[in-house]
């Protein structure tokens, strides 16, 4: 229900400024705020996550969603790091780059829930009991360039246009049997112990829209909301990202910010494995998290 109320917030953020702006349709300097500064924060959020991957019953042959919180044991709730610059030039002009880690690993001593996994074009089953280590690595850096279209002494709204780019690392550690070209599902069932993984960097694009209004000397809320669908030759994917908070003055050069963070990305990649006795779900992850931020920064 949580991440429910993130547009609204956006909403409210945007509309509180264009009523201020009607008080004071005249205003048209910039306010200090604005001017070139160039800003630093670092920080973490309390991540509430939600991570998924297409996968195929070895036995019925069905594909479903092998959830790596409750199937997998990886923790769902965590505490991780941000790290994010902005610089801000000549008033109406802004670049930014952020980087965020999720890394989690966990073990599971006899799997409830057998599947097949194509990783690295490759097909691989694992049966149920088998013991499991599982590790889900995702980086998610983010760049891009705002522009203020709208601005007056103490509220801006602006265009950003920009690229996720996120690493994923998916490795499985274990009782695992590799299904070869011919196999049948009963031939590719014997497991041993091995260790396999895939690696993928998966850019999307994205367009947005952000705000922030200085309701009283020192306070200021901001939010944005980023979205983006692609789908091109053997990859297709989605993204959404939404954040409003709360930013204090400490003082002229720090400053605090509270925030809250939704954030949700479909990946799906195509497989080139050409077996026709085995037909296994392509590598397929589903990914979000909402939660928590709190930041300190740096501005001169």
């Amino acid at each position: 229900m949580a991440y429910k109320l993130l547009p609204l917030l956006t909403l409210a953020v945007l509309s509180t400024s264009a009523l201020a702006s009607e008080g004071d349709s005249q205003v048209t300097v910039p306010s200090k705020m604005e001017q070139d500064k160039t800003v630093i924060r670092i920080g973490g959020f309390y991540s509430n996550s939600n991570s998924t991957m297409d996968v195929t019953d070895p036995l019925l042959g069905n594909n479903f969603k092998l959830d790596f919180e409750e199937d997998l044991n990886l923790d769902e709730s965590q505490f991780l790091p941000f790290f994010e610059i902005q610089y801000h030039f000549n008033a109406k002009h802004r670049i930014y780059a952020d980087w965020k880690q999720l890394h989690r690993n966990a073990e599971v001593k006899k799997l409830t829930v057998p599947f097949q996994v194509t990783l690295d074009d490759q097909i691989y089953n694992v049966q149920a009991g088998a013991n499991l280590e599982t590790t889900l690595n995702i980086d998610i850096a983010r760049i891009g360039y705002g522009y203020n279209f709208y601005q007056g002494n103490n509220y801006n709204f602006g265009l950003s246009l920009g690229v996720h780019t996120m690493f994923i690392k998916t490795a499985f550690n274990g009782d695992i049997g590799v299904c070869l070209k011919g196999d049948s599902v009963q031939q590719c069932s014997d497991a041993n112990p091995r260790y396999v993984d895939e690696e993928v960097t998966a850019p999307l694009p994205d367009i947005g829209l952000y705000a922030d209004y200085e309701f009283i000397p020192g306070f200021k809320l901001n939010a944005h909301a980023q979205y983006f669908y692609i789908e091109l030759d053997d990859i297709k994917g989605s993204l959404v990202d939404i954040r409003a908070g709360l930013e204090a003055k400490i003082s002229d050069n720090w400053h605090m910010t509270a925030a809250f963070n939704y954030y949700k990305v479909d990946v799906d990649f195509d497989s080139n494995v050409a077996q026709s006795d085995i037909k296994v779900a392509n590598y397929n992850l589903y990914y979000s998290f909402i939660g928590p931020m709190l930041s300190v920064s740096y501005h001169f």
